[in-house]
């Protein structure tokens, strides 16, 4: 999509229409022009746009733990709800932290005082109780209103009794964090046991071990006289860098030599 720009006097104050400031819009890309006039910038039109007549937009965002889940569901629900498709910004990353690409592109781009941030459920905004209050509080200081969709008090609107609608809206909230952040504890905690149970019967995680050749006591001992070089090893054995390296390290370990 093509960004339509303004051009503007840098040595302007606010926003000036004068002829002498402001040309036709043009498109060009964001950096600082030459001009009689003197130095012009490119200003946003979009951006002063929503600046200039106050518009207020919803978003959604959905957040899904790994790339095999689907976020059809959470997305179906923004949808229900009237979020316009292309105002919803998914995550396929996990909920322990709030560095995902999406999530910060919404608070740093797209996300202005008076704006809405919408939410099926508050463990897709994440499943960290405290780094949830965090950006709540961020939220709020920035004018932007959360609303989940599962906390049917953050979506009333009571003109007035705002007060009684945030406190009991805290109170599920902090419930709700905290149940979050258990619920990701215990997926670790049945992952951890699942583990150990697997290896107990035998299973054998990650990269299936290479046995050794046939030759590999020969090969060492030539390479440890000094007869064999490790590239020339790694050819007589027929293994790559990687699995030579690993095996020297082996072989060392159980002569003692490390």
């Amino acid at each position: 999509m093509v960004r339509k720009t303004i051009l503007k006097r840098a040595s302007c104050s606010g926003l000036c229409w004068c002829w002498n400031c402001v040309q036709q819009p043009v498109v060009f890309p964001f950096r600082t022009f030459a001009h009689p006039w003197g130095r012009l910038r490119a200003v946003n039109l979009i951006k002063i746009g929503r600046w200039l007549f106050s518009v207020q937009k919803e978003f959604g965002y959905a957040r899904v733990s790994t790339a095999r889940q689907h976020e059809d569901r959470q997305v179906q629900a923004l949808l229900d709800y009237g979020i316009e498709e292309r105002n919803i910004v998914v995550d396929k990353e996990s909920g322990k932290d709030f560095n995902r690409l999406g999530y910060l592109s919404l608070k740093e781009k797209w996300l202005r005082r008076g704006d809405t941030l919408v939410v099926k459920e508050l463990d897709r905004l994440g499943r960290n109780k405290a780094k949830i209050r965090e950006e709540l509080e961020w939220f709020r200081a920035e004018g932007i209103r959360v609303k989940i969709l599962n906390v049917p008090t953050t979506l009333l609107d009571c003109e007035g009794q705002d007060w009684v609608l945030d406190m009991v809206s805290n109170i599920l909230i902090e419930v709700m964090a905290s149940v979050a952040e258990e619920e990701r504890v215990k997926i670790h905690q049945r992952q951890a046991e699942g583990i150990a149970i697997a290896q107990e019967k035998g299973v054998v995680f990650g990269r299936p071990v290479v046995a050794k050749p046939d030759n590999f006591e020969m090969v060492m001992a030539l390479v440890d006289s000094g007869q064999l070089k490790a590239v020339e090893a790694m050819r007589e054995l027929g293994v790559k860098k990687t699995t030579y390296y690993k095996m020297r390290r082996s072989f060392l370990r159980a002569a003692g030599r490390v």
